[in-house]
């Protein structure tokens, strides 16, 4: 009995895995999701670009509200290409990585004024609008178009690393990877598939404790039968982010008005409010080196306590001055009533702090 399990696992393991599989499973387990076409439905290009820009480094539970109120607010290409970037900055705050909003504004616009309000549908065509790389070609020409093309996203890579047991680490492993995933897609029914693989990670093949029990391709993944799924896939080590520090200056008037400067239209952060602040660099800031950047002169109070924010190459510590004026030039605001207000999560963690403090 021993023997003839051993063989009968040993056949499993070789045979190949199919696409058709994992579409039968799809089509008994897809997910319901707000952008996503129900069975039969033509899918929306507008929906799937704007999901697919949203869904970069962002969780689905997250995304989720932001696309409705988009959706809801701007519910097709033209109406977003004509509304105000600041508006639409201002609708994307709490998602971060704000360059992605302002290339969702772009692409909009792009679409509209070179291709008449219409998603170009191919690949290549897709990649010269801007916010669109190599993925979310992929994914739009695949899921709106139904062309074939090679979707890869992070669910992908760690199905197929488990799948053909590819203990290389990521991301050299990415060409090996990218060999597999070509070789699975389908002529056919390729958008049904991409987002079948994305369903597969997020739900069965999931980071830590895979129910590979319920999986539809549990017999053939060499992951599996070599007893290495869970570890896969295999990553370099990163190396520690940088830490930075910065002196923001809290600067108020009697009616609860406080002073806010637009950062650079390009780089981290573009065009979105913040409090003014000291350059970002490796060493804390004394108060008085600091004060060469206040906006003001004024009597300067250091508050107690340190605001921590993180970016994805370096995390960053704010200490915050405040201090107190009659008027003064700049643009001024009530963050706490102007609810149209472009305040990424780093100058509402300031926010916090200095009405905390004060």
């Amino acid at each position: 009995m021993t023997s003839q399990c051993g063989e009968a696992m040993a056949s499993a393991s070789t045979t190949s895995p199919r696409s058709s599989d994992l579409l039968t499973w799809y089509d008994r387990h897809r997910r319901t999701l707000p952008w996503r076409a129900e069975p039969g439905e033509t899918a929306d290009p507008y929906a799937v670009w704007l999901s697919e820009i949203m869904l970069q480094q962002t969780t689905v539970a997250t995304v989720g509200p932001y696309y409705r109120a988009f959706l809801e607010r701007w519910p097709d290409v033209t109406a977003l290409a004509v509304a105000p970037l600041d508006d639409v900055l201002a609708m994307w705050s709490g998602l971060g990585y704000y360059a992605r909003a302002r290339r969702l504004h772009q692409c909009a616009r792009q679409v509209v004024e070179e291709h008449g309000g219409r998603f170009p549908e191919t690949e290549a065509q897709l990649l010269n609008l801007p916010g669109i790389g190599a993925y979310t070609a992929a994914a739009i020409a695949a899921i709106a178009f139904d062309a074939r093309a090679v979707v890869i996203d992070g669910n992908v890579e760690r199905v197929i690393a488990r799948l053909f047991a590819v203990t290389d680490p990521l991301p050299p492993a990415k060409k090996t990877i990218r060999h597999h995933a070509d070789a699975l897609t389908p002529q056919n029914r390729a958008g049904d598939f991409a987002q079948a693989m994305m369903d597969l990670g997020a739900t069965v093949c999931t980071p830590r404790n895979p129910a590979c029990g319920i999986c539809p391709w549990r017999d053939v993944c060499q992951g599996r039968h070599q007893g290495i799924a869970a570890d896969l896939p295999r990553f370099v080590p990163k190396k520690p982010r940088p830490q930075r520090h910065g002196l923001a200056f809290w600067l108020a008037r009697p009616d609860g008005a406080v002073l806010l400067r637009r950062r650079p239209e390009e780089g981290l952060l573009g065009g979105m409010l913040e409090v003014p602040s000291t350059p970002w660099r490796d060493d804390v800031w004394s108060l008085d080196e600091a004060l060469t950047h206040a906006p003001v002169a004024a009597e300067w109070l250091l508050l107690p306590g340190v605001v921590r924010h993180g970016f994805t190459h370096f995390a960053l510590d704010f200490q915050v001055a405040a201090a107190e004026v009659s008027d003064g030039d700049g643009s001024w605001y009530r963050p706490e009533t102007d609810q149209d207000l472009a305040l990424p999560t780093m100058t509402r963690k300031i926010i916090r702090h200095a009405r905390s403090q004060l």
